[in-house]
């Protein structure tokens, strides 16, 4: 008898198996078919290029991105801005065309019946589904890191990268950490895959599965710029998308924002898919539709339920420890400062000793009436340059209008009569970029 079981078992696998298989290929073959993916593979294959070609024949730059002011500079710096781009806005609306209308497609042509055979089970075709989405979300990840790449090294070049130290990456070591970056917004991204399918499957209206992940993404971004608490910024679906910040900060490494977002972006995941499958699999597909008229009701009870939940997020945002405080941002400014000062010396043909340091004292404080949380600082770089005489040292302030994020992150700019222009010219004669005309930089909130 236990022979026959386990042989019994294995055939239940086998068969298993081949279900999820046949709805995963009719699955794949259904997306690939559909014009909403390839229109979406031409603009993560086009897209860099076009953004690059603007940016050849323009000497502005998108100076408010992490990195903006570097993209004519290196073509590692165009990735990472269109990286930016992609995980703010880009990679959310590119999941709900995906995945928004996945299972929604086939309430509003009453396909279940047909579909759900004895060779394919809810479950079969639920993970079919869930596999070739996956599929052709990691494929145009994929597609767009590669041509932002390729973009940048061809029409701008493979040229060393300021890291948000302030210190240099070579080319190298510059093309891994861009990789790794784009690999660690993959989580996110199928995070909001996962809410699509979520959207999808609870509404079974294919326009709420593809708008509801950018609507989510909208309040995400609005939450983010208040509150100064990092509990609530952290747990939001889209926190794995900050995470590669920390791989380009060479000073006072940090990796537990990093280990967060991935580990926030899996439980999004999880809840998300559980969450539609338990949907999924109580829904009766045997009876009839019952055609209910339109009206006002269940919308305003949407709205209502959404504006309170916004409400209450927005007052959670103030729980836990502030991550944004005077401290944080003084000792994160200040050694930017310093290596982006030695970096300009050099490129103006200076001798620059190997570990050479400023004394600089800094003064942050925040624009508003509580002290600590994102939003717009002020920052005063007081240089103390040594001279002979009586009066040993020289004091130069440098004052620096800063605009942190939740995450950490900041851009910092300073009058043209302090710092200079926006580019220079180098040893050379070159026109390159003036290092303290923008200081971007990161630190660890937690």
């Amino acid at each position: 008898m236990s022979a026959v079981a386990s042989e019994v078992a294995v055939l239940g696998r086998r068969r298993a198996a081949g279900g999820v298989r046949s709805a995963f290929r009719v699955e794949r073959r259904k997306l690939a078919s559909q014009l909403a993916p390839r229109l979406l593979a031409l603009i993560c294959l086009l897209g860099p290029f076009a953004f690059a070609a603007v940016l050849k024949v323009q000497s502005g730059s998108p100076a408010d991105s992490l990195y903006g002011v570097w993209v004519h500079s290196s073509g590692f710096a165009l990735s990472l801005v269109v990286l930016g781009f992609a995980g703010q806005w880009g990679l959310p609306l590119m999941a709900g065309v995906l995945a928004g209308d996945l299972f929604g497609s086939e309430d509003r042509h009453g396909t279940w019946k047909t579909v759900l055979t004895r060779s394919c089970t809810r479950r079969h075709l639920f993970a079919g589904k869930l596999l070739a989405v996956a599929l052709f979300a990691v494929g145009l990840l994929a597609l767009l890191a590669l041509s932002s790449l390729a973009a940048g090294a061809l029409l701008i070049g493979a040229h060393p990268l300021v890291s948000l130290s302030g210190t240099e990456l070579s080319a190298g070591h510059a093309l891994l950490l861009v990789v790794l970056a784009w690999m660690l917004c993959l989580l996110p991204m199928l995070a909001f895959v996962s809410l699509a399918v979520l959207f999808s499957v609870a509404t079974r209206n294919g326009i709420v599965g593809v708008l509801g992940p950018a609507v989510v993404d909208l309040a995400v971004q609005l939450l983010a710029l208040v509150g100064a608490g990092v509990w609530l910024h952290f747990l939001l679906v889209s926190s794995g998308f900050d995470a590669w910040h920390a791989l380009f900060v060479s000073a006072h490494r940090f990796y537990g924002p990093l280990i967060i977002g991935q580990a926030v972006s899996v439980l999004w995941i999880a809840a998300c898919l559980l969450a539609s499958w338990r949907l999924l699999r109580r829904r009766d597909f045997t009876s009839a539709t019952v055609s209910r008229r339109p009206g006002w009701v269940v919308p305003v009870r949407v709205a209502v339920g959404s504006a309170a939940l916004i409400a209450f997020l927005a007052l959670a945002s103030n729980w836990g420890p502030a991550g944004v405080t005077a401290k944080r941002v003084d000792a994160s400014i200040t050694p930017t400062f310093n290596n982006l000062t030695l970096l300009q010396q050099r490129e103006l043909g200076r001798v620059v000793a190997p570990g050479a340091r400023l004394n600089v004292l800094p003064s942050c404080s925040r624009r508003a009436s509580t002290p600590s949380g994102p939003g717009d600082w002020i920052c005063t770089l007081t240089v103390f340059i040594p001279q002979p005489g009586a009066v040993p040292f020289q004091s130069t302030p440098v004052t620096y209008d800063v605009t942190v994020q939740a995450n950490g992150c900041y851009k910092a700019e300073s009058p043209p009569s302090f710092v200079g222009q926006q580019t220079m010219r180098d040893a050379a004669g070159h026109q390159v970029v003036n290092p303290l005309f923008v200081l971007y930089g990161c630190f660890n909130p937690l």
